[in-house]
């Protein structure tokens, strides 16, 4: 089982900073690493014996045979060792500009902690290929919630989403490639979804950070760092020429989400336009952002379920669409309180990298055991290993109906 841990180190100051005050960092994703050995024995020494040479061979031999003679039942379980647990480092962050005193978070690739989930059985290498998996499927009474309005986007569509920001290309796909290439590669994506699965129709939306959690308090000291309307406006352009959706993601750091949506509410007002809060970089014990995981309450939804259901009785809007990223418990706190509004679909994100077993099994224990109303899974093209295909993750049950890249 791979290990998963926080980020390794970032560029030293002279690599330069990025358009919009985003410092360049050579390392910005947390990476698996291989388990740590448990102890280191003096090989040379032991085989330099003769008598010792032949001793382990005979032992090798006798426990072959005793292999062959018993071999396990079926449905044995086989135990997988965990190696001992590597305390984790803290997160560290490129020297902020003298001209914009913020830096960007160590983002933007989430890890998920082994003990976050039950771990599942490795999976076998024998295994048929995708194609041949079963089908997950959503129950007709799962969750329970408001029956959809006319016009809303869910259940009948399933969102195809590219994630990050222009300014880096470090925090996903949507800001790593050129536009012109991003948008192409996420027509071809939405078409694959299509082709695995024609029971919904494929919506394609781009997923653009809008505040940015930072590692630095800044000048407020709210440890954010909000994103230009120059650049909101021109990925609005993007989506809008092509009939897209645009999720504003936030990430509030040290400040709230009360304070964070009042400056997005003209670009909210727009049909098309949709919210994503991200839990992990909301530091309410006052942490820097990226030193541990954060988290939002029931609150903090509800108030931003409720701004999008005044905006949608006002300017008499279809359905809004608010996304919740989460891969930990303490991310999202009180989900029973979370109060359904047919006027605001809310969709819970399954938002970690990992092997797949690991990745099912944070599904399961985090969005499917805590229900809240849709389910979303992202996917990472560098940090998942394998990335897990359509019809993988169309074998997950509730099927999700929110798809991210980064």
């Amino acid at each position: 089982m791979a290990r998963f841990l926080p980020l390794q180190g970032a560029s030293d100051a002279s690599a330069g900073e990025l358009p919009g005050g985003i410092p360049r960092r050579e390392a910005e994703r947390k990476r698996l690493s291989p388990p740590c050995p448990v102890g280191s024995v003096q090989y040379s020494a032991i085989l330099s014996s003769r008598a010792a040479r032949l001793s382990i061979l005979g032992v090798v031999l006798v426990s072959l045979v005793s292999f062959l003679r018993e071999p396990a039942s079926a449905g044995d379980t086989p135990v997988v060792p965990t190696g001992p647990r590597r305390k984790p480092r803290p997160a560290r962050f490129a020297p902020a500009s003298s001209v914009i005193p913020a830096e960007t978070n160590k983002r933007d690739a989430k890890r998920i902690p082994r003990d976050s989930a039950s771990a599942e059985p490795a999976a076998d290498p024998a295994a048929p290929p995708s194609s041949s998996l079963s089908r997950g499927h959503t129950p007709a009474n799962w969750p329970v919630g408001p029956a959809p309005l006319p016009g809303s986007i869910l259940p009948t569509h399933r969102i195809v989403a590219f994630y990050g920001n222009p300014y880096s290309k470090r925090m996903g796909v949507l800001g790593e490639l050129p536009p012109d290439s991003m948008m192409a590669q996420l027509r071809a994506t939405a078409a694959e979804w299509t082709a695995a699965d024609s029971n919904l129709q494929v919506q394609p939306a781009l997923h653009l950070i809008v505040t940015v959690a930072q590692g630095k308090p800044g000048r407020d000291g709210m440890h954010r760092l909000r994103m230009p309307n120059e650049l909101i406006d021109r990925v609005a352009g993007w989506a809008e020429s092509n009939n897209w959706l645009l999720f504003l993601d936030v990430q509030v750091g040290h400040s709230t989400v009360q304070k964070e949506l009042p400056r997005l509410l003209p670009y909210l007002a727009r049909p098309y336009v949709h919210l994503a809060l991200d839990p992990e970089f909301s530091m309410k014990d006052g942490t820097s952002p990226g030193r541990r995981i954060g988290t939002m309450d029931a609150e903090d939804v509800n108030y931003a379920s409720r701004t999008l259901a005044g905006l949608v009785d006002s300017l008499k809007l279809p359905p809004k669409v608010l996304i919740v990223h989460r891969f930990t418990q303490r991310m999202l706190t009180n989900y029973r309180d979370i109060a359904l509004d047919a006027r605001v679909q809310l969709v819970i994100d399954m938002d970690g990298f990992g092997d797949r077993p690991l990745k099912r099994s944070v599904y399961r224990d985090f969005i499917v055991k805590e229900p809240v109303q849709f389910t979303g899974f992202k996917l990472f093209y560098k940090n998942d290993r394998p990335m897990m295909t359509p019809d993988e993750v169309l074998s997950l049950s509730p099927q999700p109906v929110y798809i991210q890249y980064q």
